[in-house]
């Protein structure tokens, strides 16, 4: 009983430190893709190039990762998962190297394109795995953990590579990114279990012919939706925040810095909060999160010049608010498609990319035009918009969440030893082997017999 006890505890453990690896890759990646946002004004005069040209660096990363990330993430289902996670840091830290002696605008921009080559796949990958890290009924918690290191990257990465960078140069920025990304790469291969990719797949021109069925289900169209919107809208006004506060806060310098760790720091509660309740609750989850940020947007739009306090305040709510979305809707995705968590994670990458890409590209174009007072009226509309969409799909952010569902291949976790079309079925076998539809009140019940998402003690013993 106590080597038992002793061995799941360690286990235990041992999943606990892979969803904190998994959220020091995240870190990485979020902080190197806005990396230029913070550094713009040094990597232009660096690199000789217009302000709208280092934009661009975030606009074709973004268009990069988006087109490649669904073939690619099909084409490595078969492949070890510790393995395909390792090898996108390690991408990443070469990428950032070649960025710190680049000697041309041209290099830079290339070396960020074979980066994203590898962006949608590592966060395609990651939530699958985050589920398979996870307790029993904490799926969108350990998402929720594993992401939330994007939202470190808000509040530490961003700040302080842009304190690096006006310190001691853009450069040695990248440098110093490039390095911890390897100690992430490291960690990921120490810390992960072996995590076998799905042998079953097929072979690669079946699962690229799968790929349109997954893409057909309406729920998870709905979320890509939700994605694309709500995110275009964001990014056309966060790739422009030094300008925005500026304008109405005449905030800079050192107030800018600390505004972006408030930003981020906001971020964390605000995915904690969420994190919390998007199992259980997923409509009120994604709710919270798009309707907190309206509400910062509106005070923003609202604002003119001299308003440093209320501008302040607003970042601060704004950071807390948008942050959460994405672990909904990445969850969203898990309740969508489980028997296709990869290729599901993949269009909502997509989505998220294209509304990185669109967002920037249009605020690009809105700053370059002089109407900086547009970006946040531009940023609450689309958000409104998502708001809309999310609360009429009730199939798709239901009030109360299905607490047991589990991919395919966490089932396999869970349930070794047996057949597919056996597990996780109970007596009946006449339930999806992908999803078990069921209320916290049945899961309660579960636990006091003794059964699990297995059947009983009996049945597994069977």
């Amino acid at each position: 009983m106590f080597s038992s006890r002793s061995s799941a505890s360690l286990s235990q453990r041992r999943s606990n430190a892979g969803l904190f690896v998994l959220a020091a890759a995240a870190f990485s990646y979020v902080t190197a893709e806005n990396l230029p946002i913070g550094l713009l004004p040094q990597m232009s005069k660096g690199l000789g190039v217009s302000g709208g040209d280092v934009g661009l660096l975030v606009t074709v990363y973004a268009a990069v990762a988006g087109v490649t990330a669904i073939p690619f993430t099909a084409l490595s289902n078969r492949l070890p998962r510790r393995g395909l996670l390792v090898g996108a840091v390690v991408l990443l830290t070469v990428s950032q190297l070649t960025i710190s002696v680049a000697p041309t605008y041209a290099v830079v921009m290339g070396a960020r394109m074979v980066c994203a080559l590898a962006h949608g796949v590592l966060w395609s990958v990651m939530a699958p795995v985050a589920a398979k890290l996870a307790a029993p009924g904490r799926e969108g918690r350990a998402t929720a953990l594993a992401f939330g290191g994007g939202s470190m990257a808000f509040v530490l990465g961003t700040p302080i590579a842009t304190a690096v960078g006006q310190a001691f140069g853009w450069r040695e920025a990248n440098a110093a990114l490039a390095g911890s990304s390897a100690l992430v790469a490291i960690a990921l291969f120490v810390v992960l279990p072996e995590l076998p990719g799905y042998a079953d797949s097929g072979s690669a021109r079946e699962r690229m012919a799968a790929v349109p069925s997954v893409m057909s289900n309406r729920s998870l169209q709905c979320v890509c939706a939700v994605t694309a919107v709500a995110v275009i809208g964001h990014f056309s006004a966060y790739t422009y925040i030094s300008e925005i506060v500026r304008r109405d806060g005449d905030i800079t310098g050192i107030g800018l810095s600390l505004l972006l760790f408030g930003f981020g720091g906001a971020g964390i509660g605000g995915t904690a909060l969420v994190g919390s309740l998007t199992d259980a609750r997923p409509r009120l989850a994604i709710a919270t999160g798009l309707v907190g940020t309206v509400v910062s947007l509106a005070i923003l739009a609202s604002l003119g010049p001299g308003s440093a306090l209320w501008t302040s305040i607003a970042v601060i709510i704004w950071g807390a608010a948008f942050t959460s979305a994405p672990i909904c809707l990445q969850h969203a995705v898990l309740r969508a498609v489980p028997e296709a968590p990869d290729t599901g994670s993949a269009m909502n990458v997509v989505a998220f990319q294209i509304g990185i890409g669109g967002g920037s590209l249009a605020g690009s174009l809105i700053v370059s035009a002089h109407h900086v007072a547009v970006l946040p009226w531009d940023d609450l509309g689309l958000t409104m918009i998502a708001v809309v969409i999310a609360m009429t799909a009730r199939a798709t952010f239901p009030s109360r969440g299905h607490l047991a569902y589990r991919p395919r291949a966490l089932r396999r976790a869970l349930c070794p030893g047996q057949q597919q079309s056996e597990s996780c079925s109970g007596e009946g076998g006449g339930r999806r082997n992908d999803i078990i539809d069921a209320t916290p009140e049945m899961l309660h019940h579960d636990a006091a017999d003794g059964s699990s998402c297995c059947g009983t003690g009996k049945e597994r013993a069977r």
